[in-house]
């Protein structure tokens, strides 16, 4: 039974990885999104039935994605397709013996070689209303569930589940290319691919749901990514600035969490354990953006913040005043209760939380933060700290029931509880 579990897990640790490869591979053989995701999924349930017998094979991710295209022949065949269809696809599984992936990053033909790559830019594609291009995207390669995007779009799952559909469907029915534009159609869809990339981003560094507190590959998929966007536009101040960003909150993963999986808030890191080589990455992607006259871009504030902290020792040394001055920059640019919701906590450090709370009550009530379980996990804190432990209780006890997280949720029921025993006696 141990060993079949095991096996089970690591069926959803490589699905998790390989999905959005597998996805994007078989989208440049098949030319269709729909039927790529339909293969990829045979090829899992294929696996689910193998590997516990057979064994997990040395390199899943290829025996995926040889299932897959197996899959592929069959179903051409059984349709009774184009004999020219099936000869591609045959001629693909035939010569296609490339290593998975190099075959992922170097075998394909245009300036950019890289799949995924070209399966983001289809689904930004200025055809599809913004908010379909930023779900399709991380439907497809963050690998993320339609109720995980509603949460990150603080919207209903419904409502994200018909932009993906749609979405689909237009691309379908358009025949969008599956390719990455060249010159100023590039240049339209790069801040659609940017948001996407940044969304990818988020979902990795802190799970709407799930038992991890963070999803590492996530944020490395989205900075390697966002490397090569640095590659093809140079000249573009938001892609260093969002490489910048990405790479200096990537910095912290390995502090973020206990040897359980617990995790660990900032002010309680050990900074030593942040990859300080990352961080002088960021740093420099950051100067480069400023340098080519960026420094007032949503994603180089943003960045700006995160190199604050970076360059503190400690949270008693971080530049609070500044990092809610940034935050005020920033929600000029990019009006959002979020930002707003940062900001307070950056006052509530730098002035007391008096004042932070000040600001929070201020946009408690706007209706896309009703939801947000941060929001209550943020005013529980302060409260907290200013001794009203009953209301502090019963807003963390409001955090966790929001929260899918299980990581998360642990962490804020305690936290209610902590301050339910805090409370002083009648």
């Amino acid at each position: 039974m141990a060993a079949a579990n095991n096996v089970q897990r690591t069926i959803t640790d490589v699905w998790k990885t390989e999905q959005p490869r597998l996805i994007a591979s078989l989208t440049r053989m098949v030319r269709d999104i729909t039927l790529a995701e339909e293969l990829a999924q045979d090829a899992l349930v294929i696996a689910l039935k193998n590997w516990p017998q057979a064994g997990v094979p040395h390199n899943p991710g290829a025996w995926l994605m040889q299932t897959a295209k197996r899959r592929a022949i069959d179903l051409f065949r059984h349709r009774k397709m184009a004999a020219e269809k099936l000869a591609q696809v045959g001629h693909i599984i035939e010569t296609d013996r490339l290593d998975h992936e190099a075959d992922l990053h170097d075998a394909l033909d245009d300036d950019v070689g890289d799949d995924l790559l070209r399966l983001i830019f289809t689904a930004c594609h200025p055809i599809l209303p913004a908010e379909s291009r930023v779900a399709l995207t991380l439907r497809l390669l963050g690998g993320l569930t339609t109720e995980e995007i509603a949460r990150a779009f603080l919207a209903a799952e419904p409502t994200i589940s018909q932009r993906i559909v749609r979405a689909k469907k237009t691309i379908a029915e358009a025949g969008i290319p599956f390719e990455v534009p060249r010159g100023p159609e590039r240049a339209e869809r790069l801040a659609s691919v940017l948001g996407v990339l940044y969304l990818i981003f988020n979902e990795g560094y802190s799970a709407t749901s799930g038992d991890d507190w963070i999803r590492p590959q996530l944020c490395d998929e989205a900075i390697r990514l966002g490397r090569i966007l640095m590659r093809l536009s140079p000249d573009d101040s938001e892609v260093h600035a969002l490489v910048a960003l990405m790479e200096i909150q990537a910095s912290r993963n390995a502090a973020r969490t206990d040897r359980e999986g617990q995790p660990i808030l900032l002010g309680d890191q050990d900074r030593s354990r942040w990859d300080h080589a990352q961080i002088s990455s960021g740093l420099a992607a950051l100067d480069e953006a400023i340098r080519r006259g960026g420094e007032d871009q949503p994603y180089a504030l943003q960045a700006a913040i995160a190199a604050c902290h970076a360059r503190a020792r400690s949270t008693a040394e971080t530049d609070w005043n500044r990092i809610a001055g940034l935050y005020a920059r920033l929600n000029q640019q990019t009006p959002s209760p979020v930002v707003e919701l940062n900001r307070a906590v950056a006052i509530s450090m730098a002035q007391g939380p008096a004042a932070g709370l000040a600001v929070i009550d201020g946009i408690k009530n706007n209706s896309a933060l009703r939801n947000y379980h941060l929001l209550y996990g943020v005013r529980g804190d302060l409260l907290s700290k200013l001794g009203r432990y009953a209301e502090a209780s019963q807003e963390f006890r409001r955090a966790s029931e929001l929260t899918r997280n299980q990581r998360e949720r642990a962490y804020l029921t305690a936290r209610a509880e902590e301050n339910s025993r805090d409370q002083p006696a009648p």
